[in-house]
């Protein structure tokens, strides 16, 4: 008997000592939540825990088409990574890539709002203006702030020019907003910033409050976590599980030098289309190699990367 009182004992002062943890409200998401998030990447990670895809593969994803991309992500079985039907903010500026920090705001709920507030300058967070300041005040070179704004224009402004002097500033990047800005003309006049949003209206933000940081998202019909690459160009956006990011570009490389070799012989009457577009002959295959051998051209690729991709690949 007093056995079993002290195992209860001992499960009731452990229920009490996890309780805080359970309540704990945060507005941005711990290092452990986003390394739990993102538990299938296994390279470096930024201090807030969300995992640093290199700059080499963010250089190299810019020269990767939508549909190449797309295509990648569906053989692996995300089906819902692509958005378009976007305004692009400054047309000079067409593609964009960058890892993602992500934002959520929603309808304004005062109780809710003043709860927000609370915990975010608990967190060490800008007493200064609104807490739509708060994603900015994170990014570090590389970012894209992804914020979902539920599809807001009128009084769903989340930055002017002054915030995107800040963005740029920090991030050296822009922004996706399944919603609104103001200012355009001072948008497009900071030199390198871009965003692709939903609209633009002159109102102020209002009725709308930040709810978290760094947490999962939706942007349209896209899931997107922290720490996604989002390739943003004139076509749409297209967000990639980091994990995913490397060799999606290694493969998109590929085919686009399997498709610049198949064109070049089309044009030269060595083929004809139904052999380049069908499973090619193991003739095909040995010219396409010896044409690799004799790139007319930069790899896209080290040599070394692409000779341990040929080796993988069944073709």
């Amino acid at each position: 008997m007093e056995k079993k009182v002290l195992i209860a004992i001992c499960v009731a002062v452990c229920g009490l000592l996890c309780l805080p943890c359970v309540a704990q409200m945060q507005v941005g998401a711990s290092p452990d939540y986003i390394k739990a998030l993102t538990s299938q990447w296994e390279g470096d990670r930024l201090e807030d825990g969300r995992p640093y895809v290199p700059g080499r593969i963010l250089e190299r994803l810019k020269k990767i088409s939508m549909e190449e991309a797309w295509g990648i992500l569906r053989n692996e079985g995300y089906n819902n990574q692509y958005q378009g039907e976007w305004m692009i903010i400054n047309p000079d500026y067409p593609v964009m890539v960058g890892r993602v920090v992500t934002a959520q705001y929603m309808p304004l709920r005062q109780d809710l709002a003043d709860a927000i507030r609370e915990q975010g300058l608990a967190e060490g967070r800008s007493k200064q203006g609104g807490t739509n300041s708060w994603p900015i005040d994170i990014l570090v070179p590389g970012d894209v702030y992804v914020a979902d704004s539920y599809g807001k224009i009128v009084d769903g402004t989340l930055i002017g020019d002054n915030l995107g002097n800040a963005i740029y500033s920090n991030s050296g990047n822009g922004v996706v907003f399944y919603g609104s800005v103001r200012d355009m003309q001072g948008l497009r006049s900071i030199e390198g910033f871009t965003g692709w949003i939903l609209g633009h209206d002159p109102s102020y933000l209002a009725e709308t409050m930040l709810t978290s940081i760094n947490k999962p998202v939706r942007i349209g019909r896209v899931t997107v976590l922290p720490g996604d690459i989002v390739l943003a160009n004139e076509f749409g956006t297209v967000f990639i599980p980091a994990h995913l990011a490397e060799n999606l570009v290694i493969r998109a490389e590929f085919i686009m030098l399997r498709d610049q070799f198949g064109i070049q012989r089309l044009r030269e009457g060595v083929y004809l289309p139904g052999q380049i577009d069908s499973r090619w002959s193991e003739e095909i295959r040995d010219d396409f190699l010896n044409w690799l051998d004799n790139y007319p051209g930069v790899l896209p690729m080290t040599r070394e990367e692409l000779d341990d991709f040929l080796r993988q690949r069944t073709w």
